[in-house]
């Protein structure tokens, strides 16, 4: 038995929760897939996988096993990554993860000129607001807006955004502008929802203290915040969103902002990698280059400084 390639098939299937799955990424076929993880079962005598028509889940010893074999495979990784390095030349695949706004709106973005630079790395972005895991789930890298609470990540921060209540044009001129949070009684707010759970809440800076205010969900709701970017583009009421989603509307005259002096504190943007003893060549790579094109003050917020 292939003991390494039996890892990786392992590694696969438990990160992709399917045979099927882990057999076309690694390009063999689903018996030979099973085959692996059954040769490695047989050959350390213990169940690695809970197997059901359903679903996959590891054993307790599967994922004590798991960590290690993870260990391993990382391990490997580096070692080949410091052959390259002495080519000063980064290769390998680089997998990312990001939520799902930031990463379509401006990580999609930057990876053209990264992959100018580095035409020998691969990019895999995963847009997802699930963060839990970051190595188990075979991430390199990862971006993440506001608190961080896992120690056990290298968190760099890389940029910021402010936190924004706007609506188009032709709203404000129609039902007129808010000039306190208290006044948002009087419009329509687009509300947002967090693992299903809809918030009727937007958070202001009042007298030097960020304080959560109640506000009427009259409209619309929903789990995707760009549904209410658009939904607010199109005249439906106010929103209170990230300035990397709505910073290019603003500019564009798409969205006006509004309630500015009552503005939260900026969110942290920051890059998130597990903690290594080597970092290899990719993800050196990104990140530099990541920290280059998020400059100070970061281009979705440029309209602050126009003129007039």
């Amino acid at each position: 038995m292939d003991r390494l390639t039996s890892m990786k098939v392992f590694a696969a299937v438990t990160r992709l929760g399917s045979f099927a799955a882990a057999a076309e990424e690694l390009d063999i076929s689903n018996t030979t897939c099973s085959k692996y993880i059954r040769d490695l079962e047989t050959n350390l005598g213990a169940r690695l996988l809970n197997r059901t028509t359903r679903q996959l889940s590891l054993t307790e010893v599967g994922s004590a096993y798991h960590k290690k074999v993870i260990d391993i495979l990382t391990e490997i990784e580096e070692a080949e990554q410091c052959v390259s390095e002495l080519q000063n030349e980064p290769v390998g695949t680089l997998r990312i993860m990001s939520p799902p706004s930031f990463g379509s709106f401006h990580i999609a973005r930057a990876i053209k000129g990264y992959k100018k630079q580095y035409a020998n790395v691969a990019i895999e972005l995963i847009l997802s607001d699930d963060f839990d895991n970051l190595v188990d789930r075979g991430m390199d890298l990862a971006f993440r807006v506001g608190t961080l609470e896992d120690s056990s990540v290298v968190a760099l921060k890389i940029s910021s955004s402010r936190l924004i209540v706007c609506a188009s044009p032709d709203y404000l001129l129609e039902n007129g502008t808010p000039n306190t949070p208290a006044e948002l009684d009087k419009h329509v707010c687009l509300g947002m929802c967090h693992n299903l759970v809809f918030s009727s809440e937007w958070i202001f800076n009042i007298d030097g203290h960020e304080k959560k205010i109640e506000i009427p969900g009259k409209y619309l709701k929903s789990n995707i915040a760009d549904a209410l970017r658009v939904a607010a583009i199109n005249d439906s009421g106010l929103v209170q969103l990230p300035s990397y989603m709505v910073g290019l509307d603003i500019q564009s005259n798409r969205l006006k902002p509004v309630l500015e002096k009552y503005e939260p504190n900026p969110l942290a943007i920051n890059l998130v990698y597990a903690h290594r003893k080597h970092m290899s060549l990719k993800i050196r790579s990104f990140v530099d280059y990541m920290q280059k094109f998020f400059e100070t003050p970061p281009y979705w917020d440029k309209w602050m400084f126009k003129e007039g």
